[in-house]
């Protein structure tokens, strides 16, 4: 799992070794690491170092520090370095380090912009050291007219030559929030150290921050509680129930669905779809018949009825995608709501939720959706502000419904009451079409089902009792970021083909879980 602390936790674990005087020592660690990712990406680029080119734009603070380290140390391999100083104020060791190898500096100011610019865009590297954890607000003045300029010459990130690395984060980027206000120069990846930040990880922060890599540079962060977490594979891995010998259909997970409506019947086919390439134990599905016909088309295993939730027999339910105009279909989300047992209420059944529930029913809306939720209870949000700051309305809805809250988009985040967050950024552009939400429902319905009675999956994935929802709505959303991946390799995603690559990341994942017990 890869915990993010906020900007103020990771100074707080510097402040000890700085006040040891091995504050230099530190930016030595963060530059070496900077230096490192600076040449991977130059040879995955096919690049050679010698002969290279780079610009490193400097703020005043330690952030501007690390970047002329990292400068030094490509200097000494050969590549031409200049360093744009953006403030008045500069770290002089660091500075001097980088003239003593060589290293030109250039002051940033209304008559080197436009020169300064040019040369930025036709590098082979710009590293982008103007701000660090210690700073507030977006880029102002100057340096904000710098990036605008910038990305106008050198256009935008899938099509320009210059490669961009972030030191710590995309400067003007919120570090706790990713609140983006004003320019940002969008990274190619970002060179963290001590820890990610949560802002690397929510909302447009992720998106600037690219691939995120972070340096161990010796930071005590035991005593501090992280912000945010990402779940990786050997975590998805790790909630996974492996079907032992004496397993059967019931034992593994019945997944109920209440999905689809003469209106929307492709809603329940995806749906149910994907919750069968999970591997779970058994799907019921209740609606209309002629949604059952098409289901049965597509997947004749899948049990099928017009009956009522109280009559059938599951370990968690799946309400809401595609249930429009049905009133039976309203009736039994409200039963499964009231049912005690795991739900995940997605689309037309998120108005259905009670004022309160627990933390096993799981909320799966958008941002537009989200804003009703949250209207419902008194809250008034536009849909852009919730765009803006997914973490926080995440849970704040969390913290008003008592629900876990997963809020769809590029980055995927997941609140549970207990105030605990996920953030997922394992999807694809590519995944933002018609139908991949009923996916992603399904697959987390589906995992639901199978550890609704399993008494250890908090325990193996390493979080609260209470918590497990959410680390299983976490995992749904990786799980349906890596297939959308893998289906993207071979042209843009078609939803209804994505159970095939759902099955592939399971495999994977259960290989990984099988040599996990095995060891």
């Amino acid at each position: 799992m890869l915990p993010a602390f906020s900007g103020g936790d990771v100074r707080a674990a510097e402040a000890p070794l700085i006040d040891a005087g091995l504050g230099d020592a530190l930016m030595q660690k963060a530059a070496h690491g900077l230096f490192g990712v600076v040449l991977g990406l130059l040879r995955d680029a096919g690049r050679g170092i010698y002969g290279a080119t780079a610009v490193v734009l400097a703020g005043s603070g330690n952030n501007g520090a690390d970047a002329l380290y990292a400068g030094e140390r490509l200097l000494r391999r050969g590549v031409g370095v200049t360093a744009v100083l953006t403030s008045e104020r500069t770290h002089t060791a660091s500075l001097d380090a980088f003239v003593a190898a060589g290293g030109t500096s250039v002051r940033l100011d209304d008559a080197t912009l436009p020169g300064l610019v040019a040369h930025a865009a036709s590098s082979d590297i710009l590293i982008d050291g103007i701000l660090g954890t210690g700073a507030s607000g977006g880029l102002r003045g100057t340096v904000a007219s710098f990036v605008q300029h910038f990305d106008e010459t050198a256009g935008p990130r899938s099509r320009r030559s210059t490669l961009v690395v972030a030191c710590d984060l995309p400067s003007g980027i919120g570090v706790d929030s990713g609140l983006v206000e004003g320019p940002v120069l969008h990274a190619d990846a970002t060179v963290t150290f001590g820890a990610a930040k949560p802002g690397l990880l929510i909302g447009d922060g992720a998106v600037a921050a690219g691939e995120l890599d972070v340096v161990d540079i010796g930071l005590d962060l035991s005593p501090f509680t992280p912000a945010a977490r990402t779940l990786l594979d050997a975590d998805a891995a790790a909630l996974l129930r492996l079907p032992g010998a004496r397993d059967h259909k019931y034992s593994r997970g019945v997944l109920g669905v209440a999905a689809g409506s003469a209106r929307y019947p492709g809603a329940a086919v995806l749906a149910v779809g994907a919750a069968l390439a999970t591997g779970v134990g058994m799907v019921r599905y209740l609606g209309p018949t002629e949604v059952a016909a098409l289901i049965h088309a597509r997947n004749p295993e899948v049990v099928a009825s017009d009956g009522s939730v109280p009559d059938a027999r599951s370990q968690a339910w799946l309400v809401g995608p595609g249930a429009v105009d049905d009133d039976d279909q309203r009736r039994r989300a409200v039963d499964a709501l009231t049912s005690g047992l795991p739900v995940v209420v997605d689309a037309g059944a998120l108005t259905e939720v009670p004022e309160r529930v627990g933390p096993q029913v799981i909320l799966t809306p958008h941002a537009g959706e989200l804003r009703q939720v949250l209207a419902a209870r008194g809250v008034d949000v536009e849909r852009s502000v919730i765009e803006a700051e997914p973490a926080h309305y995440a849970l704040r809805a969390a913290e008003l419904t008592g629900a876990t809250v997963l809020l769809k988009g590029f980055t995927t985040v997941v609140a549970a009451p207990s105030g605990i967050l996920f953030a997922q950024t394992d999807a694809t552009p590519w995944l933002a079409t018609a139908g991949a939400g009923d996916t992603l429902a399904g697959i987390i319905g589906a995992l639901a089902a199978t550890l609704a009675e399993d008494d250890g999956a908090a325990r193996r994935v390493g979080v609260a009792q209470e918590d497990l929802w959410a680390a299983v709505a976490a995992a749904g959303a990786l799980i349906h970021g890596r297939a959308g991946v893998l289906a993207a390799r071979h042209g843009p995603v078609v939803v209804s083909g994505l159970p095939a690559h759902i099955g592939a990341v399971m495999a994977g994942l259960v290989e990984e879980r099988r040599l996990a017990v095995a060891t």
